[in-house]
């Protein structure tokens, strides 16, 4: 038979049910919002490592001027270690280092006392040296015929030069590595 306690028991396990449902979607959905969150990065991290990245570094030379000065290379006891850029040097690589060229840049290199030229690629800050303006790889040294004396003077004259803005500016050896001198 029907008693009336019958039909308010069922009302009330319903709403029981209903709330119980709710809390449990609640908790499920609020676990996977505190995840979420927890494995985004913090935006002001990014926007640090980005502008430190897009600041320009006091000092470098984005004009693409023709310099002169001292060159040397690189030592066997910097084969294989992180050069600025981040990559390991290479000796058979066409790499060199600059204080003031910006990392990227091409250039190319000409010994004044023999004429031999290469084009290298800045990837490293040095020489730490006074009065010398570019250390070259080993492979490059041979080319330019550095090895017999350790150093030379040379004229530095940048092919492409990396501007802040990611623009790149032709430098002043554009022209002769275009035209194969």
């Amino acid at each position: 038979m029907y008693e009336a306690g019958d039909h308010v028991d069922h009302t009330r396990s319903r709403h029981g049910r209903r709330s119980k449902l709710r809390a449990l979607l609640v908790l499920v959905l609020s676990c996977c919002l505190s995840t979420a969150l927890r494995a985004q990065k913090p935006a002001s991290t990014d926007a640090t490592q980005a502008s430190a990245k897009a600041t320009p570094r006091a000092g470098l030379d984005r004009s693409g001027k023709t310099r002169k000065g001292k060159a040397s290379y690189y030592g066997q006891k910097f084969y294989s270690k992180k050069m600025a850029d981040g990559t390991r040097m290479n000796p058979q690589s066409n790499v060199a280092a600059s204080k003031t060229l910006p990392l990227g840049t091409k250039a190319q290199v000409t010994n004044l006392e023999n004429g031999a030229s290469a084009v290298v690629e800045i990837r490293d800050r040095g020489p730490y040296v006074k009065n010398r303006i570019v250390d070259v790889s080993p492979k490059t040294a041979d080319k330019l015929g550095l090895k017999e004396n350790g150093t030379a003077p040379v004229e530095v004259k940048p092919v492409e030069v990396p501007q802040p803005d990611g623009s790149v500016k032709p430098g002043a050896g554009a022209a002769e590595t275009l035209r194969g001198k």
